[in-house]
């Protein structure tokens, strides 16, 4: 879709993609760390599958397919990355309560990071928020209604004044960060192509649906028996009974 509209724009392929720019898909984005974020989720799907039993056929399968995925992102290296993979070890040493749950979110040249950590790994995924819009976007609890000439009232007045109170906030941590080193179109292009599951920005909604499904299906502990016994013949299907 991207290498289309570069070509129908008659536009020389950049050697890097832009992070925020349109992809040609509808609402979708360019990603400012596809690579990290996929090695992130894939590997917290695995964590997820393990407390799966071993005899368990969706494990089994799901195993297979995302650790197959998981290879191929890890083969593309970009520039630079053994350098920033020991500057993260050393940033992640010094500031461990950065790459907690609650931990803020870190800033690098104006792309917002979540530090994770699984195991003795540590990842920067770069953070997808709503952009705010506080002329389209309504305060919460407040009734849409034509407004009344002259002055407000005393309770009015405080009302209006606490309005600012509900705006949000994202919490940045003041510390800045080194920015990792991105992949080139080239190497997002050759990831696309051995996944075959479309852009990477699809492939990441992808693996992000495949995490949720698997710590569901873990909470509900899918492998144990029903409370509650089938009757006997409820699952039978039609057929001709000899």
């Amino acid at each position: 879709m991207r290498r289309t509209i570069r070509q129908l724009a008659a536009v020389k392929p950049a050697r890097f993609l832009e992070a925020g720019t349109p992809t040609g898909l509808t609402g979708l984005l360019t990603h400012a760390s596809p690579r990290s974020s996929l090695l992130y989720i894939y590997n917290s799907t695995l964590s997820k599958l393990s407390k799966f039993p071993e005899s368990s056929l969706y494990r089994q399968s799901a195993e297979a397919v995302t650790n197959h995925r998981l290879n191929i992102v890890k083969a593309v290296v970009p520039e630079g990355h053994k350098e920033f993979n020991e500057y993260l070890k050393g940033f992640a040493s010094e500031h461990p309560e950065l790459f907690t749950k609650s931990a803020d979110a870190l800033a690098a040249e104006g792309i917002e990071y979540k530090g994770h950590k699984i195991g003795d790994e540590s990842f920067l995924v770069a953070t997808v928020g709503e952009e705010y819009n506080e002329i389209e976007t309504e305060w919460d609890g407040e009734e849409v209604k034509t407004e009344l000439e002259g002055t407000r009232t005393a309770e009015e007045r405080k009302w209006q004044n606490n309005m600012g109170d509900k705006r949000r906030v994202s919490g940045q941590s003041a510390i800045k960060l080194k920015p990792e080193p991105p992949l080139t179109s080239d190497q997002i292009e050759e990831i696309e192509n051995k996944i075959g599951a479309g852009l990477i920005e699809e492939v990441i909604q992808v693996a992000e649906g495949e995490l949720r499904l698997a710590d569901i299906m873990l909470q509900s502990k899918v492998w144990e028996d029903l409370e509650e016994k089938p009757a006997e013949g409820q699952w039978t299907y039609f057929g001709r009974n000899p």
